[in-house]
């Protein structure tokens, strides 16, 4: 029986964006259904110029069977429903959901529907685990500890200007909701944002996120503390998670990242309505 090829768009060209578009190359099972970028040229000017999509809006005539959103959460607030009425959508910039009136949209949508909503995992080490503990309600408590060099943050507001200032030794930058980080650290919180959607009973305001600029550091370094339930001694489950990922001076994305995010789409397909850690 011959394999179906699957026809995949690509929303953003940007370092992440050129990796997926190289590695769909080399396979047979997977094709660029088109690629669109805030900035055509990027796209024009490559090799991919022949599936390039100037005009967003007009994705559904490319018959894509899974769209990959590598751009920006504004993406996914604005085209995030209609993306997911006409193919599967995988989500690479999940603090999109921060906003509860876009995780609300979208999960009423892939669930409703007939097409999936697929969170990568990207730097986020037992995302599936913590989603089976939310699920049973079992899970009391998570926090996610972030900690990379001053340049590998790109960070608005007063985080901004705190993180510009530091210097010989490690910052704490922000600790507290989720929820209240994403906005101020977009690109950057995204392993956060996954682990809020996990932990579907606690959320984006019971999930803590702690932000720490270190200059000592040559990668990038997340620690995931999960709590769990007490036995009947009083003793409480817990897991700690350590990932150390190298990174390029000023680097967002660690290199192991991208490894990780192919094969989460690899990983994104038959699995129906709903929303799907992957």
């Amino acid at each position: 029986m011959e394999r179906k090829v699957r026809r995949v768009g690509i929303v953003g060209y940007g370092n992440l964006g050129k990796y997926l578009a190289e590695e769909i190359k080399k396979r047979d099972d997977l094709e660029i259904a088109f690629i669109w970028n805030r900035s055509p040229e990027a796209v024009e000017k490559s090799e991919f110029s022949n599936v390039m999509l100037v005009d967003l809006s007009e994705y559904a005539e490319r018959r894509a069977d899974i769209i990959v959103e590598v751009a920006h959460p504004s993406i996914v607030q604005k085209f995030g429903k209609m993306f997911l009425e006409e193919a599967d959508l995988m989500v690479g910039s999940p603090t999109a959901f921060a906003e509860a009136a876009v995780e609300s949209e979208l999960r009423h949508t892939a669930c409703q529907g007939v097409r999936g909503l697929y969170i990568p995992s990207g730097a986020l080490w037992g995302a599936q685990d913590i989603a089976k503990m939310a699920n049973r309600g079992s899970l009391k408590g998570l926090k996610v500890t972030m900690k990379k060099h001053p340049s590998a943050f790109k960070l608005l507001g007063t985080l901004q200007e705190t993180n510009s200032k530091v210097k010989d030794s490690a910052v704490t930058l922000y600790e507290g909701s989720v929820r209240g980080l994403c906005p101020l650290a977009p690109n950057n919180v995204n392993t956060m944002a996954a682990a809020a959607l996990a932990a579907s009973n606690l959320g984006f305001d019971q999930v803590q996120g702690c932000l720490v600029a270190d200059p000592s550091l040559s990668s990038h370094i997340i620690n995931v503390d999960v709590t769990g339930p007490q036995n009947s001694s009083g003793e409480t489950f817990s897991v700690r998670t350590v990932r150390d990922n190298p990174a390029a001076s000023g680097q967002v994305t660690g290199s192991a990242t991208y490894g990780s995010f192919f094969s989460s789409l690899l990983a994104a397909h038959s699995r129906g309505s709903g929303v799907h850690f992957c």
